[in-house]
């Protein structure tokens, strides 16, 4: 089976990346989109980022465009949206599909190792988190209602 670091994904700004290139740090993966209830927090998991970047995490953004529409805009929009908004810092990545035939590689892998409430592994809506620790291994998925702020001790734990 493929692990997380086996995976490539295409940045917000058309480069490839591997997450192998985040192996050694604890990783907050979070489905994002611009115009949903849950888009304030931006702010909370830039913070997050803020706080312990230095200490070996990151937060890693999905832009997708499954719920309600959510996140209709292209890359670059997202980009500046992200940037002139939240002044986001944290790595962005190109928009992907989360649940359906065309589910990215990293939410299948996330969605199997972390159901979710009575074991579906469907993602419900935007901001889902999982987080991983520094060895690759998915330790918990979060409900978007979860905000950035609660999750912090678990960051910590990591850490």
């Amino acid at each position: 089976m493929t692990g997380v670091y086996d995976i490539v994904a295409t940045t917000i700004d058309g480069g490839s990346q591997s997450l192998g290139d985040y192996a050694g740090k604890v990783m907050l993966v979070v489905n994002v989109a611009s115009r949903c209830g849950f888009t304030p927090q931006y702010a909370g998991l830039e913070a997050l980022y803020r706080q312990y970047a230095e200490r070996g995490f990151v937060v890693l953004g999905f832009p997708c465009n499954q719920f309600g529409a959510q996140e209709p805009g292209t890359e670059a929009q997202i980009a500046q949206f992200c940037a002139s908004t939240y002044d986001v810092s944290f790595p962005m990545f190109a928009k992907v599909d989360v649940n359906g035939d065309k589910t990215h590689p990293l939410y299948r892998l996330l969605k199997h190792a972390a159901p979710g409430l009575l074991g579906s592994e469907a993602i419900k809506w935007n901001f889902t988190k999982f987080l991983i620790d520094r060895d690759g291994r998915v330790v918990k998925r979060y409900a978007p209602t979860d905000t950035p702020q609660a999750i912090g001790k678990d960051v910590e734990a990591l850490l």
